[in-house]
């Protein structure tokens, strides 16, 4: 399928989905808060990718939300203001399953993020498995510095990912926070030189990743979710129920006989969820 917001190509079961408006900074208009999840949910249900690299093109990753999208929503008498503000929950509710798409994808989601990562688009990172940026990049969660609550998910994700102190500063004051303290309090798993190196170096992990039994690493992406919003207690019990139904002894075995016979193990593709059949 062809999309007007970013290009999509799969190569060694990676998928490489590149942002591809650099004239307007990537900015996130409507078209691209519908076709990402698209994408993104496709790729996942469809089993054809092992994993999923999110990257930019130009100066700036993304600059974040086009004020278009809010387009129609312009305040009206008070008579419609109950239908009005219900519209506008819909309209944030739709924008959040942008992000969460990646979070509830079965295949882990790497982003490769160069200059502005603004607003909208660290909703997306923070959305994200991994966190890769080149020395440029900066992140600003600019929502407080245009009058607004940030609503897709920063708020909700920034503080498990970084320490909660740094994520509040960030929220409340909108500042910048460049490549090298996104590394330093581990927003990000590493910083690359430039873009190019950028952009390399995620597809090299994404493709190391893709090389393990899709089934294990599923199973990882999903207990590590839980465990993260969960008690120890729930998150041990929660993976034995998990163990217990999705245990593939056939990728140990392919594993140990690969090793023996001194060759890269093969693993099975995910099979396809129903929606995709």
């Amino acid at each position: 399928m062809a999309y007007t917001t970013f290009d999509v190509d799969i190569t060694e079961s990676v998928a490489h989905l590149r942002l591809n408006r650099p004239e307007a900074r990537n900015s996130m208009i409507a078209e691209l808060w519908a076709e990402l999840p698209a994408a993104v949910t496709e790729i996942s249900d469809s089993a054809s990718a092992r994993a999923i690299v999110i990257s930019s093109t130009g100066k700036h990753f993304c600059s974040g939300m086009d004020l278009g999208v809010f387009a129609g929503q312009a305040a009206e008498d008070g008579a419609e203001l109950g239908r009005r503000q219900a519209r506008l929950r819909s309209t944030v509710k739709t924008l959040q399953w942008t992000a969460s798409a990646l979070e509830k994808a079965r295949v882990p989601v790497l982003m490769a993020m160069q200059g502005g990562v603004i607003g909208g688009a660290v909703d997306l990172a923070t959305a994200a498995d991994l966190r890769y940026c080149s020395a440029d990049a900066f992140f600003v969660v600019a929502e407080t510095n245009i009058g607004m609550t940030a609503d897709i998910g920063t708020l909700q994700r920034l503080g498990k990912c970084i320490p909660e102190g740094v994520a509040r500063e960030l929220a409340f004051t909108g500042r910048r926070m460049t490549a090298a303290r996104a590394y330093e309090v581990g927003l990000v798993q590493e910083v690359y030189a430039d873009h190019e190196s950028l952009v390399a170096g995620v597809l090299a992990t994404a493709k190391e990743i893709a090389s393990k039994s899709p089934l294990a690493i599923w199973g990882t992406k999903v207990a590590m979710n839980f465990a993260r919003d969960h008690s120890v207690d729930d998150a041990l019990d929660h993976m034995a129920t998990w163990q217990s139904g999705m245990f593939q002894s056939a990728d140990m075995v392919e594993s140990f006989t690969a090793k023996a016979e001194k060759r890269d193990p093969v693993y099975p593709d995910l099979l396809p969820e129903r929606s995709s059949l």
